[in-house]
């Protein structure tokens, strides 16, 4: 039997949750929202807490200026040029803050009142400054209100962020088991959980509902990855891999079509498709058989090898808009980097995909540019083989991240001391380059997008 929940008469503390401004030199919305910081304060709402939650990258605030959106959810972020970090003055870019106006961040921090704690999330590790430059806006306004500070950039980089963000600490890992400890030890407010952090079928829904506006809702049906690839960090934001069941996850997009009127969903699953048997192929079922006017996107790219006509066919019935697919490479390095695709199987998924009635537009193919040792002008014959497949290249340009099996290859092939300083991990930078050839990106660039 689930405990009581806290008398919502006596006074629980405020909890304030900030998503922090993105300082770099490019950055767009494609389907990106704080779903762990969400998941929290939802759970924190459940728990009977008083939640406010806060965007700095909002962009349909009050005073932001919204022409850039667009049918599916995506956008354009507000921006303000700022001067470079020291480390990054000699780059021949503009280097700017994404999100809403300082101003505009410190009125509305004032009319929610003075919380108890505040939590702040981070993703990149090379957008640290713009956590900090969010932290020091709290202190400024509130300096005796503490801050804690989690996600990606937090969880690879725990040091780092004690010594550079100014909060009064850092929580690395998935914060579910630990964060009402946190808010025991610095509000004195003590509530258990009513649901088993290692159950997400328990979970209470994400608090999308705290944003102004919800162009869109990511998706987790699962957590983890059965694959370890060389670059990627998922097995270590999540060692555990965690999974609902098909109809629980079907359940939420109902609720966020039915009570809030969302049609665009993007999934944050790292492998949607792994064990289809038992849960995608059920989850894609079920919600084929809702007959909603739904649109599905897959930012995080899905694995090729369980793309079965079954399932191409499904994903159509679905209504499955965005397809992105986990290439990497066409040059043999593949199996060395993830063992995920071999290059009869991609075709095969393509051909499937194309033959359940997927339009070639819907469907790209993710290259990753960019990485320790590669020589560029073989980008060019990856380019190629996904165009012959008749669908769309595209570039993704490598992050260097700490503690993965290739961070000590980018170390020794960047011409940046990658470990000394995250900034230099920007994949804007192209840092395990020899050096910046402007010339052959562009080229990449147009031969990607030509036809």
């Amino acid at each position: 039997m689930n405990p009581p929940l806290p008398d919502p008469m006596s006074n629980p503390p405020h909890i304030v949750c900030i998503n922090p401004w993105i300082h770099d030199f490019a950055a767009f919305d494609f389907w990106a929202k704080p779903i762990g910081l969400l998941y929290i304060a939802g759970m924190l709402r459940h728990c009977g807490l008083r939640v406010s939650y806060m965007d700095c990258l909002d962009r349909f605030h009050r005073m932001a200026d919204r022409r850039n959106d667009s049918a599916d959810g995506r956008g354009a972020y507000r921006k303000t040029s700022i001067p470079a970090p020291k480390p990054l003055a000699d780059v021949p870019a503009v280097f700017s803050r994404y999100g809403i106006d300082p101003r505009w961040f410190a009125a509305d921090l004032a009319s929610i009142g003075r919380p108890d704690l505040v939590l702040v999330t981070s993703l990149m590790t090379y957008w640290y400054t713009g956590v900090a430059e969010t932290i020091a806006a709290v202190k400024k306004m509130y300096p005796d209100v503490p801050v804690l500070l989690g996600g990606i950039y937090a969880t690879l980089l725990p040091e780092h962020a004690r010594n550079h963000t100014g909060a009064d600490e850092v929580i690395p890992g998935t914060a579910e088991a630990t964060i009402f400890r946190a808010i025991e030890k610095y509000t004195g407010f003590s509530c258990r959980p009513v649901f088993d952090p290692a159950d997400m079928d328990a979970f209470p829904y994400p608090a999308f509902d705290l944003q102004t506006e919800i162009p869109y809702v990511p998706i987790l049906t699962t957590r983890g990855c059965p694959n370890r690839c060389a670059y990627c960090a998922s097995h270590l934001l999540q060692p555990r891999r965690m999974r609902r069941l098909p109809e629980n996850a079907a359940a939420e997009i109902a609720h966020w079509h039915d009570r809030f009127g969302v049609r665009n969903f993007a999934f944050y699953d790292d492998a949607l498709l792994a064990d289809a048997g038992t849960h995608a192929i059920p989850f894609l079922e079920r919600i084929a058989s809702m007959k909603k006017d739904l649109s599905f996107h897959t930012p995080n790219a899905l694995h090729v090898r369980p793309i079965t006509s079954k399932i191409a066919d499904l994903m159509v019935k679905a209504g499955f808009a965005t397809i992105r697919l986990g290439l990497e490479t066409a040059d043999g390095r593949s199996r060395e980097l993830d063992d995920k695709v071999r290059h009869e199987e991609f075709v095969r998924a393509v051909r499937r995909l194309l033959e359940a009635g997927f339009d070639k537009k819907q469907i790209g193919a993710y290259l990753l540019v960019g990485l320790p040792g590669q020589d560029l002008s073989s980008v060019e014959a990856s380019i190629d083989t996904v165009k012959t497949c008749g669908i769309r290249p595209v570039l993704a340009y490598y992050t260097p991240i700490p503690r993965t099996r290739m961070w000590e290859a980018a170390c020794r092939a960047s011409r940046y001391d990658l470990a000394a300083e995250p900034l230099f991990t920007n994949n804007s930078l192209m840092p395990c380059m020899p050096e910046y050839d402007r010339p052959l990106i562009n080229r990449l660039k147009q031969r990607a997008s030509a036809g």
